[in-house]
């Protein structure tokens, strides 16, 4: 009961000079606010990087050629083409938590349709290629094992292809021709959108990699080979396994390939935001910083003003313990109260500034909780010494006082 009236005499108190009392409480306001604001920015940032690195496939683990020395020049990843079918195949059946695999072969070149030409990603995958990019087929269907085995003269085209060469017309069963080879176009994937990199992943032309190596490109390597694994706990293991695999293919010769993770892509990608949310919060935390110190300068005030009110309040009865929780009270309440609403004007900022620039924005709730607990604390520990001095006045010179 002794806590209900405390706290009715300090709202009375924070009531009787409204102005001094919100010109406090703005420090917390804008620094709480600036903490939301900057953390829904950088964190939609963050998640709009984690969904295009998610559209690059499940749990992948991709293996590239390179990294090999030919006549005294050194080449790194991608360099140089230098895995084979029978890489593919050993990882297939050796590696463990792997349940798909497509070798690659890619290429770029001018494809031409309806007497219209576009030039265009041409890439040899296989069967599991869809499973492992996530990437459904819209109409038609996908090439199968047979096809590869049988080195057929089909393919799936992206949305961007069908747009350049089969405006307003159905591709599917249609025929593109690649290098003067006509291919039949058996099926349309669901459209993509860019990548994290910039590019338009719709713009492609999938056929079966026998295909492209026989047909199109006449090689017998792979450029790389996109593996799937079983979840997202084994990726690291499964890219040691490959590892493992790949090098005692090699028989001792320099190890001529890169495995590389979706997470390694993921941590790479995010990086640079997770650093950026990190030092905005940092910089606007200051603005806590500054109302605390703005909290804890008005209440020594209140204290300066009301030295006679604690003197009659003591004289009647009142324990120091009151006193300091009266002034805690009073100074937690300014923070509380402007906690909150900073977390509103945080909100607020950030649909606007998604609305008015087009970024996304996405606020943590845990971030909200932070905020409120934050300004609790500044409300704490910037009321404790005012409340404290409060506290420790002695009745009678508080009496006495002018």
């Amino acid at each position: 009961m002794r806590i209900l009236a405390t706290l009715r005499l300090a709202l009375r108190a924070l009531r009787r000079n409204k102005l001094r009392t919100v010109l406090t409480m703005l420090g917390i306001i804008i620094g709480v606010g600036s903490v939301i604001t900057a953390v829904s920015i950088t964190t939609g940032a963050t998640k709009q990087v984690e969904d295009r690195v998610a559209g690059l496939g499940q749990n992948v683990v991709s293996v590239y050629s390179g990294s090999m020395t030919s006549g005294g020049s050194r080449s790194g990843w991608g360099g140089a083409p230098t895995l084979t079918l029978e890489d593919a195949a050993a990882i297939r059946t050796e590696v463990a938590n792997v349940v798909a695999v497509s070798p690659e072969v890619r290429d770029r070149m001018t494809v031409q349709a309806n007497g219209l030409n576009w030039r265009t990603e041409v890439n040899g995958e296989g069967p599991d290629y869809p499973q492992i990019r996530v990437w459904p087929i819209e109409s038609g269907v996908m090439f199968t094992e047979q096809d590869v085995r049988s080195v057929a003269k089909v393919c799936v085209i992206g949305k961007t292809v069908v747009d350049q060469l089969f405006p307003g017309e159905d591709p599917v069963g249609q025929t593109i021709r690649v290098r003067e080879i006509p291919f039949k176009v058996i099926g349309v994937f669901e459209a993509k959108g860019f990548n994290l990199f910039g590019r338009d992943q719709d713009d492609c032309l999938v056929m079966p990699y026998t295909s492209h190596m026989r047909r199109v490109a006449r090689s017998t390597y792979l450029s790389s080979i996109l593996t799937q694994a079983a979840s997202t706990k084994v990726i690291t293991q499964v890219q040691q396994d490959i590892i493992t695999v790949l090098t005692d293919r090699r028989k001792g010769r320099e190890i001529d390939f890169t495995v590389r993770t979706q997470l390694e892509l993921a941590q790479m990608a995010t990086s640079t935001s997770k650093i950026m949310s990190v030092l905005l919060a940092a910089i606007a935390s200051v603005s806590l910083i500054v109302g605390g110190i703005g909290i804890m300068n008005i209440m020594l005030v209140s204290v300066t003003e009301r030295t006679r009110e604690i003197g009659i309040r003591m004289a009647v009865g009142a324990r120091g313990r009151d006193i300091l929780v009266q002034f805690l009270i009073e100074a937690v309440t300014l923070s509380a109260i402007g906690g909150l609403i900073g977390i509103g004007l945080g909100f607020g900022a950030s649909k606007i500034i998604a609305v008015a620039t087009g970024w996304p924005t996405l606020t943590p709730l845990w971030w909200v909780a932070v905020a409120s607990a934050s300004s609790a604390v500044v409300g704490v520990v910037s009321g404790f010494y005012p409340a404290w001095k409060a506290s420790k006045l002695d009745p009678i010179e508080a009496l006495r006082y002018e």
